[in-house]
């Protein structure tokens, strides 16, 4: 069984409402970006693995279609807003198997109206916060895929947190949504780029308090897609791949625990600190050696709460880290610098993919304009309700 599986090639797409292009286009364009980015060719790759929520089941084979069928084994893959994780993991533990040397992970989705599963929807007059939206505002993703019932589970979630620890209300939430739009001025292939004033996200449309339109995430469309090897085939690559290459130290996934109330409810709490949990202990560190983490932000309370379920901050200060700016780029530790699934996105497929893209590139060095200095240890988590959970930590390889 190989030990280590490392990334060699990393790409991902703008997030837009592409109403240009397809699936088939965005999952072409990230995957040919990675191979290329790894020095590959789809003649290399051992496994694929493609991540969609509602894409046809037999998608990934049409992907090959555009960019080479040459008889591998592919998974298809759909787990919720988990989706792109778990294709990224699909491939990583064929490798540590031993079944394959080289594998593509792909996660994609189109979104926007006329496209599944918006195909029967119209834009509602009057209603400027349709799945076509509006340029500067956002419109959750969330609300359209669970009529509603996703807008009440992470304000409750967000509320439970807020009534059982002191220094967290309606203004801390908001200061979420407020450091991921000013992250997102710095990501150009972030869906929304333009900075939120605390004011403005406070006096926005309600859906479900205490998460107002902008500290909820858009529908868009886009692609990312990374390339894995096993430890033994990277030692015989290029030395350049080697010095750019990024190690999974730890790939984590949890479902919902028994629950003996009968309560037929997520449990996003629980799952995400067993997966946390188990993948600080299997990478060998705690959290006070990550220099990024890019978490499941659907809406701001939700990743409130999850400063304290990956163990980010003190127990039960949640609250008093967002106003002393903890999570933020120039802070103690950089929680979503990307933007978030609050403004950067959040094509339900892609996004798992899209962590880990983000995260690579920082260890790489290669972040541009929002790059976090000297950063040489991540961390990216995502949660599907229905419900999984999965947590990855990288690591920049020892020299580059």
């Amino acid at each position: 069984m190989s030990e280590d599986v490392w990334i060699i090639g990393a790409s991902m797409t703008p997030i837009r409402r592409h109403r240009d292009r397809d699936a088939l286009d965005l999952s072409a364009e990230a995957c040919l970006g990675a191979l290329d980015d790894a020095g590959m060719s789809i003649r290399d790759m051992g496994v694929m693995a493609v991540g969609t929520q509602f894409e046809p089941y037999t998608f990934g084979q049409q992907v090959q279609k555009q960019i080479g069928q040459t008889g591998i084994p592919l998974y298809n893959v759909h787990n919720a807003c988990a989706t792109g994780a778990t294709a990224v993991r699909s491939v990583l533990m064929e490798i540590k198997a031993g079944e394959a040397d080289l594998g593509l992970a792909l996660g994609v989705e189109q979104m926007t109206a006329g496209s599944p599963p918006y195909r029967s929807m119209k834009p509602a007059e009057g209603n400027e916060f349709t799945a076509e939206g509006r340029d500067g505002h956002v419109m959750p993703t969330e609300g359209i895929l669970g009529t509603g019932q996703m807008f009440g589970v992470f304000a409750q979630t967000g509320m439970d947190y807020a009534r059982q620890h002191d220094g967290v209300g309606f203004e801390q939430f908001a200061k979420v949504a407020e450091k991921n739009h000013a992250h997102s001025t710095l990501n150009p292939l972030a869906q929304y780029q333009r900075p939120y004033s605390l004011e403005e996200i406070m006096s926005a449309e309600m859906l479900a308090y205490p998460n107002t339109l902008p500290m909820s995430c858009p529908t868009g469309d886009g692609a990312a897609a990374v390339v894995l090897v096993s430890e033994e085939r990277l030692r015989t690559l290029d030395p350049e791949v080697r010095r750019r290459a990024v190690k999974i130290s730890a790939s984590v996934m949890t479902s919902d625990p028994y629950d003996p109330s009968g309560l037929a409810h997520p449990d996003v709490n629980t799952l995400t600190r067993l997966a946390a949990d188990q993948a600080y202990e299997r990478a060998g560190i705690g959290p006070e050696d990550l220099d990024l983490v890019e978490l499941h932000d659907c809406f701001a309370t939700a990743e409130l709460v999850h400063y304290d379920n990956l163990r980010l901050c003190e127990p039960g200060g949640a609250g008093e880290w967002i106003d002393r700016r903890g999570p933020w780029r120039d802070g103690e530790l950089p929680v979503n610098v990307s933007g978030g699934l609050i403004s950067k996105g959040h094509p339900i497929g892609a996004t798992g993919v899209a962590n880990i893209y983000e995260v690579t590139t920082h260890l790489r060095g290669e972040a541009g304009d929002r790059q976090i200095e000297g950063a040489r240890v991540g961390m990216t988590h995502v949660i599907g309700l229905g419900s999984a959970c999965a947590v990855h930590i990288l690591e920049r390889a020892a020299g580059g």
